[in-house]
């Protein structure tokens, strides 16, 4: 599954989704992860209730799980999760590598319901037409 993290250096989870200068994505699975694509926005990006620059970003993202954040606006937490993508705050500044590890091990024993209807829905997509 893709997972987004909203960075300010690539290589942790440390900004504001709103101000976020990166959004890097990885797709992570219970063997592994690896790094898919990083995202970067140009322009102002500080807190100013402009909400037109939440819509690149949520288009980067349209086909991520999961949304790792410092934090994140109501209206833009609103807009992820009306895109069927679930944000997740970390408390502090937060290694994307540990994360997606931590995520692994999620993946590996019993993800919590919410995950498993996300991983349900996911597989429902995948068709093998050869059947």
């Amino acid at each position: 599954m893709k997972v987004a993290f909203a960075t300010q250096d690539l290589k942790r989870v440390d900004a504001h989704f709103g101000w976020a200068k990166n959004i890097a994505i990885y797709d992570v699975g219970p063997e592994g992860h690896r790094f898919v694509e990083a995202i970067q926005f140009d322009g102002d990006l500080k807190e100013d209730g402009n909400e037109d620059k939440l819509a690149p970003k949520i288009e980067a993202i349209k086909d991520c799980t999961i949304l790792y954040v410092a934090a994140i606006g109501g209206s833009g937490a609103a807009r992820v999760v009306a895109n069927n993508i679930h944000p997740m705050k970390v408390t502090q500044p937060e290694a994307i590598d540990d994360l997606c590890v931590k995520l692994e091990d999620v993946l590996k024993g019993a993800p919590p319901p919410w995950l498993r209807k996300v991983l349900a829905r996911d597989q429902e997509r995948n068709f093998d037409f050869e059947d």
